[in-house]
């Protein structure tokens, strides 16, 4: 229903990755954004899945720190982060961790992460309200641009 609700009005649901290890984790989060927005939503384990996906050209990523848990060889998210960047510079990427370290928040922020949440009970509704500053962020972008290009 919400698809079709979106359809009528012209207003295109915001495509968002999901990639982690933890399955039980990316399953609760997925649930969650479904239930709570209107989400085209993609889930990856790795972080070479995800960039073998990027082509599908999501708004946003939450990326997982670490993303070994499967395969010990797996890039880890800083590496995913860093290639997603390097694919392209205007995907937001938030970064997820269960590591409540100043340091490592502040190293994936010098890797150009968006935010970085620390894996809590609270992280869904925190990541709620970095998708709605992010979007906010994006549509001052679009109206500031279209201010310069009229002056």
């Amino acid at each position: 229903m919400k698809n079709e609700k979106n359809a009528v009005s012209g207003v295109e649901p915001i495509k968002l990755f999901l990639v982690d290890d933890d399955a039980l984790f990316l399953k609760s989060l997925e649930i969650e954004f479904l239930q709570h927005a209107d989400f085209t939503i993609e889930t990856y384990a790795t972080g070479e899945l995800c960039m073998a996906n990027l082509s599908h050209s999501p708004d946003v990523i939450i990326l997982d720190y670490h993303l070994d848990g499967i395969d010990k060889k797996a890039m880890n998210g800083m590496e995913t982060l860093d290639k997603i960047k390097a694919f392209n510079p205007d995907i937001t990427v938030v970064m997820l961790s269960s590591q409540d370290k100043i340091d490592v928040a502040i190293n994936c922020m010098h890797h150009r992460a968006f935010d970085y949440v620390v894996k809590s009970e609270t992280a869904f509704v925190r990541l709620q309200k970095i998708i709605t500053t992010i979007f906010r962020y994006k549509k001052m972008e679009k109206e500031l641009s279209w201010y310069m290009d009229r002056m």
